[in-house]
């Protein structure tokens, strides 16, 4: 009785395959927060620097992410903060830019 022996993962809330993903699980905490950052500020036009720098951000650090995670959950996470930083980023370049207008 193999089956017996095996932890029950399926009931958890991170991951996982028994073992630890410290890198996995700061990306994807630095990527939900980015993410979370951008698209709240992307909703102030006058907050558009930081919520396209916290986009792209987001988005370099999720992409990243996505490379070298290991698990679904973890991708799934990651997917979430990779859209939300999307989102802000966009609304962000749309409402004035990476420098406001300070360069060009």
């Amino acid at each position: 009785m193999a089956q017996a022996m095996r932890p029950n993962t399926a009931g958890s809330l991170f991951a996982t395959d028994g073992r630890r993903h410290p890198l996995q699980d700061t990306l994807l905490a630095v990527t939900l927060v980015l993410g979370l950052t951008a698209f709240i500020s992307a909703m102030f036009h006058d907050l558009h620097i930081l919520s396209s720098w916290t986009g792209l951000l987001g988005i370099m650090t999720g992409a990243y992410g996505q490379w070298v995670s290991e698990t679904t959950r973890e991708r799934f996470g990651l997917v979430l903060g990779l859209g939300a930083s999307a989102v802000g980023f966009f609304l962000g370049m749309a409402h004035g830019g990476l420098f406001g207008g300070v360069i060009g």
